[in-house]
């Protein structure tokens, strides 16, 4: 399988699990599209065509030509020069390692995140928020992002990977659709009944148990596992967190308890004044979760094995 196959794999995968749905998606790459052609001369220049195709700006190939074999993947959470120097180490080792792909974005992708957070409007609107509220609350929290992360520098990452000559990728909302829409299903089916019981659904994944091991698994934020769960979202996708003002219009659409990967500690006192439960699913477990179910979804793609080599807080778990 080649790197731009592969690329376009795990994009495609994304999409088939994008809370938004396939006309949901569709609806961004036209509007997306139209914001294109109306654009001229140095706008048009710097403008992200890759975007064209692909609805999620922090997932790219950050070094390669696209043409490069892929059989064997060093897979990681978090990957900067060190990982990448690592690969270039087990390579000198004898160990044949193609690709090294990161799960949390860098380089144009890390710059481009507060662009996909606008999902989170839609996620909202179908749990009852109004949508023209969740879209001018989401905005603000998207360029509040952008703010944050412009001084960054972002390409440590891909400069060592094309000094060092290795192919470099990033896969963040495509992995992080998958674990939202895992979760949500499972809740959905299962209805668990209380607090205690969405605790004991997410422990019973390997990603969860492993992430216990490590100290870092579910756990109840706010509530007690006696309580009922109610109406519950699985917020697991769209960048980064949401803006804490939209904790009061979920309350009011009815929903009691929320699943997050991590939580600051500004939205955990909102969602407490509201009286909304909060479990803490764990973020490096459900960012394995995502990858893993991914990963899957690729490799069933190529219709070949892909070796994968763990590091950097990921442990691979095959569904296949």
């Amino acid at each position: 399988m080649k790197l731009r196959d592969f690329y376009r794999a795990a994009v495609a995968a994304g999409m088939a699990a994008d809370p938004r749905g396939e006309e949901g998606v569709k609806d961004w790459l036209e509007q997306r599209k139209k914001k294109y052609e109306g654009l001229k001369g140095e706008a048009k220049e710097y403008f992200d065509t890759e975007s064209l195709e692909n609805p999620y700006g922090d997932t790219r190939i950050l070094c390669g030509t696209g043409e490069e074999e892929v059989a064997r993947v060093l897979v990681g959470i978090d990957v900067d020069a060190g990982e990448v120097v690592l690969a270039d180490r087990l390579r000198e080792k004898g160990q044949r390692l193609d690709l090294v792909l990161a799960h949390h974005p860098s380089g144009r992708a890390l710059g481009n995140l507060h662009e996909v957070m606008g999902m989170q409007a839609d996620i909202l609107a179908a749990f009852g928020v109004s949508i023209s509220a969740a879209e001018e609350l989401m905005d603000s929290r998207a360029k509040e992002v952008e703010r944050r992360l412009m001084p960054g520098n972002h390409t440590r990452a891909a400069d060592a990977a094309r000094l060092l000559g290795i192919p470099l990728m990033c896969t963040h909302t495509p992995a992080d659709n998958h674990v939202h829409r895992f979760l949500q299903e499972r809740v959905d089916s299962e209805k668990p009944k209380r607090l205690g019981d969405v605790v004991d659904l997410l422990q019973a994944l390997p990603e969860y148990k492993e992430g216990a091991l490590q100290g870092a698994g579910p756990r109840l934020l706010l509530g007690d596992k006696d309580r009922k769960a109610g109406k519950v979202l699985v917020s697991m996708t769209g960048g980064t967190s949401g803006n804490k003002k939209l904790l009061e219009n979920l309350a009011g659409s009815g929903v009691n308890t929320l699943v997050e990967m991590h939580m600051s500690d500004e939205h955990r006192d909102e969602a407490k004044k509201h009286h909304v439960n909060v479990i803490i699913a764990g973020h490096i477990a459900s960012d394995n979760l995502g990858m893993n179910l991914m990963l899957d979804n690729v490799i069933r793609t190529a219709g070949h094995p892909i070796e994968v080599v763990s590091c950097s807080g990921f442990v691979r778990h095959s569904r296949l």
